[in-house]
């Protein structure tokens, strides 16, 4: 496992690539990705026990599904930085005939992708199939998503969310990116969320709170959510993060949700975030 401060220069690697992608097709989405690329990257380079050379069915190792499947650019880079496939293909990003379209999909066969996302509302009904799935096979490994706060408009969620609690699915450890926008403003505006915290006990989940934005608690709180599996509960990180972090600009603006820096805006970027590891 890579140390906090090896994780935050491959974090800040991460943001790079990010915006670079998104630049150089002038399309994509920025700003969650950037939020969430100190939780991926602590998850793929230092909690998940993971396997880069990728079988489909997952057996024996920890697994994830991103749910929120619009912030591809964070998964698709960690991905690639990890080992799961050569870093130069960052640069086919959202081009024609890439593997690596807007949505992560399956057809393309990714390595890394066991799901097609973005349509939102779906991955913890996906998620729960394959903890279940482990669980029938004997498999004492973890399944981890990753969802948004403003996916949780979406009703089939909270089915999902009961089956889990009421099947005290153990196995599966899954986490809200609350930064509390989403692509048409503020989610309190468009659709509060009420207490999150609260919800999901009711639901017989065991919840944690993270900042998702602070490599150490990050690392504290996903070590904590591995050591209460197992024990009758599936486990809910709600994850505060700030949309856009990193760049300065982006932090905390909605209207980075979905569009691209222009040439001017992307140096200033990248003159926030030290290359670490060498650009693709």
């Amino acid at each position: 496992m890579a140390d906090t401060q090896e994780l935050r220069k491959i974090a800040s690697q991460v943001r790079r690539d990010i915006v670079r992608m998104v630049h150089a097709v002038q399309s994509g989405h920025p700003g969650g990705s950037l939020g969430c690329t100190d939780f991926l990257t602590s998850l793929y380079f230092g909690i998940m026990q993971h396997d880069p050379k990728f079988n489909m069915d997952g057996i024996n190792e920890d697994i994830f599904f991103l749910s929120n499947g619009h912030i591809s650019p964070v998964f698709y880079s960690v991905l690639a930085r990890s080992g799961y496939f050569d870093v130069k293909e960052l640069a086919t990003f959202r081009k024609l005939n890439s593997r690596l379209q807007g949505h992560p999909t399956t057809h393309e066969h990714l390595p890394g992708v066991r799901v097609a996302s973005g349509s939102l509302g779906q991955g913890m009904s996906v998620a729960l199939g394959a903890a279940k799935a482990k669980k029938l096979n004997g498999d004492k490994h973890l399944v981890f998503s990753l969802h948004g706060d403003g996916e949780l408009d979406e009703g089939q969620n909270w089915e999902a969310i009961m089956f889990a609690g009421h099947h005290k699915v153990d196995n599966l450890i899954a986490t809200i990116d609350h930064n509390g926008q989403q692509i048409d403003g503020p989610t309190d505006k468009v659709m509060s969320l009420g207490n999150l915290h609260a919800k999901f006990e009711l639901f017989g989940w065991r919840v944690l709170d993270m900042d998702g934005n602070d490599m150490d608690d990050v690392i504290r709180v996903l070590d904590q959510a591995k050591s209460l599996a197992g024990q009758g509960q599936p486990i809910c990180i709600i994850m505060k993060t700030v949309m856009g972090k990193g760049v300065d600009f982006m932090e905390g603006h909605h209207e980075w949700h979905g569009i691209a820096p222009n040439d001017e805006q992307l140096g200033n970027a990248l003159a926030q975030l030290p290359e670490t590891l060498g650009d693709y």
